[in-house]
């Protein structure tokens, strides 16, 4: 098969490829981008694979940085833009199931892709369009199929995380799993246990996020991949629940952890313990947890100024998101006008602060002067006093003499 025009990304880096190919050596486009090339989505990296020794590649360009030199991969600078090029290798065996033990160098293409994890992935772009294909790479694009390089078995020892790439990859794409790899993957799950849960939780989201989360979330209930993922081993019945929402699709991570969280969870302690298992950041954390709680408001369609004040009216948007997914979505119209109707949106706007009450009102620091601002801050959003320094200092006067 041969492209007859490449996409922008591949004629920018056509000048990488070509002062390697003149320098006498092998350079190929592969990968994600090829694959992605083929499928008509846009291109995220450009990747490189070359016959050319990192040493090598080193003398061909002015500016290069050793970012994984020791497996091959060398970064060439060219106009601001980066270009990942490694060597073509193979690998020994993998005593962690994450990394080789040693890697060795070699001059052929084939040895290199047959060590790749799917056929899909295992393509590479010659500079003329050439689509180099040795696996059926190309046939299995067209049936949309996901299926391991040779033996799958092989393929997940060497490298346990690829059984979540592979059911990444049906939902990424909507394809189907081939028989033969799906076996492979449920036989060597327990193998998940070895992998960081940092590299679990980027293919699990990749999953979430993708554009049929179904096939992907089916892939890892049948395969029991679940159960080796953190605090997820009792929670097969709430995939299956979540597999029986006539429509799913998230927007982001929030809202995808939101509704994991809401079939499964009670409060935001347990929320907080389930994605600090899952080395979630701290920033998502707190967006889950007030997401959560905006569903659940949503739910009873119980909404207060004080709560949209201090949930925000991003995290109703999201939650409403996933209300709509699980049949109770609420009139956002209504919420909006409510959110903007607010006298103040954050404490930075309350005309009296605590350097006030401690200069104008001989406050002292301490737990009265948190009480005093507390109580004025919700007697403003609710709309019991207006947010004037002369009537907020009546009232603390009051709150002080009490």
């Amino acid at each position: 098969m041969k492209l007859i025009k490449l996409p922008l990304e591949f004629q920018k880096a056509r000048i990488i490829l070509e002062k390697i190919r003149n320098a006498g050596f092998e350079a190929y486009f592969v990968g994600g981008s090829v694959r992605d090339t083929l499928l008509g989505l846009p291109l995220h990296d450009v990747d490189i694979a070359t016959s050319a020794y990192p040493a090598e590649v080193k003398q061909i360009f002015k500016k290069t940085v050793d970012t994984g030199i020791e497996h091959g991969t060398v970064t060439v600078l060219d106009h601001g833009d980066g270009y990942e090029v490694t060597t073509f290798r193979t690998e020994s065996a993998y005593q962690d199931y994450r990394r080789p033990d040693s890697v060795e160098f070699v001059r052929s293409l084939e040895d290199d892709l047959k060590r790749r994890d799917l056929t899909i992935n295992a393509l590479a772009l010659s500079l003329d369009g050439e689509v180099i294909d040795l696996f059926g790479g190309l046939e299995d694009l067209k049936k949309g199929l996901i299926k391991a390089v040779g033996n799958p078995n092989e393929r997940y020892h060497e490298d346990a995380l690829r059984m979540m790439r592979t059911v990444r990859f049906a939902s990424q794409l909507d394809f189907e799993i081939e028989a033969t790899t799906l076996k492979a993957v449920a036989e060597n799950a327990y193998l998940l246990e070895k992998i960081a849960v940092e590299r679990i939780n980027v293919e699990w989201t990749k999953l979430l996020l993708g554009k049929n989360p179904k096939k992907g979330i089916t892939g890892f209930i049948e395969t029991q991949l679940f159960a080796y993922c953190p605090m997820f081993k009792t929670m097969d019945q709430v995939f299956k629940k979540i597999l029986s929402l006539e429509q799913l699709h998230f927007n982001n991570e929030v809202t995808a952890w939101t509704l994991v969280c809401y079939l499964s969870l009670e409060n935001h302690k347990q929320v907080s313990k389930l994605l600090k298992a899952w080395k979630c950041s701290n920033e998502l954390i707190a967006n889950v947890q007030n997401c959560f709680s905006a569903l659940a408001l949503l739910k009873i369609g119980q909404i207060d100024a004080w709560n949209l004040y201090t949930i925000g009216l991003p995290s109703f948007e999201m939650a409403n998101y996933v209300a709509d997914m699980l049949g109770f979505p609420r009139d956002m119209t209504t919420i909006q006008d409510s959110y903007k109707a607010l006298p103040i949106k954050n404490k930075k706007e309350l005309a009296i602060n605590g350097g006030n009450l401690i200069k104008d009102l001989q406050f002292t620091p301490g737990p009265l002067l948190g009480k005093t601002l507390n109580t004025i801050e919700k007697k403003v959003v609710s709309g019991e006093l207006r947010n004037e320094l002369s009537l907020l200092e009546i009232a603390a006067r009051k709150i002080q003499n009490d």
